[in-house]
């Protein structure tokens, strides 16, 4: 079961995560905190807890202040931001201060739940967008990159925020068979990784 921890100033936000969560079969809410303050008190208290989700724009200790604070006294512990915008200073700073993934608060209900699970898997969800933010608009992969079904498959599922190992079991695939997908659809796309191939999904799939 993934514990998870939610900390957002507004009680809607909070009870809304908390209710998408909960109705999952493994995802538990362990904690609601309204601030930063808070959120390092209760887990210096040795609330057990695997995943925190944090909201950027957090009053009194900042979001990215609170991220430093509880990597660097929890380090197992995974930290999602939260966000309505995905501004590029915001996100590089969360990411420095030990924020493993950062998703939009428009972000469809499935997209965080699958982020948070990939979170444990070692992965680094990324809204869209917020993948563009960070890597700008030097990448220019082909427009007329031709994908197999299976390859637009794996990438969909990459966006979604999905580990290696995630989409192998949803595609009742080995990992190593994704690794060979991913490798051949970013050499078709001109990208060289996880980010930049969600980047040119962004840019050039339907919505």
């Amino acid at each position: 079961m993934i514990r998870a921890v939610i900390v957002d100033d507004h009680p809607m936000v909070r009870a809304g995560v908390e209710r998408l969560l909960s109705a999952t079969d493994d995802i538990s809410v362990v904690a609601t905190c309204a601030s930063g303050e808070e959120a390092v008190m209760v887990l210096a208290n040795g609330l057990d807890a695997d995943v925190v989700l944090l909201d950027v724009a957090l009053p009194g200790l900042t979001g990215v202040e609170t991220a430093a604070i509880i990597a660097a006294e929890h380090p197992d512990l995974r930290i999602m931001m939260l966000s309505t915008f995905g501004d590029r200073r915001d996100v590089s700073a969360a990411l420095a201060a030990g924020a493993h993934g950062y998703l939009l608060k428009d972000a469809e209900p499935e997209v965080l739940v699958s982020g948070v699970r990939s979170l444990l898997n070692g992965g680094m969800p990324l809204s869209p967008s917020v993948a563009a933010a960070l890597v700008g608009r030097g990448a220019t992969p082909s427009d007329s990159a031709e994908l197999t079904r299976r390859e637009l498959e794996v990438l969909q599922l990459i966006v979604d925020g999905m580990s290696n190992k995630q989409i192998a079991r949803h595609l009742g695939i080995s990992e190593k068979t994704v690794k060979t997908y991913c490798g051949r659809m970013f050499r078709r796309l001109g990208v060289s990784d996880r980010t930049q191939a969600a980047v040119w999904a962004e840019r050039h799939l339907p919505r």
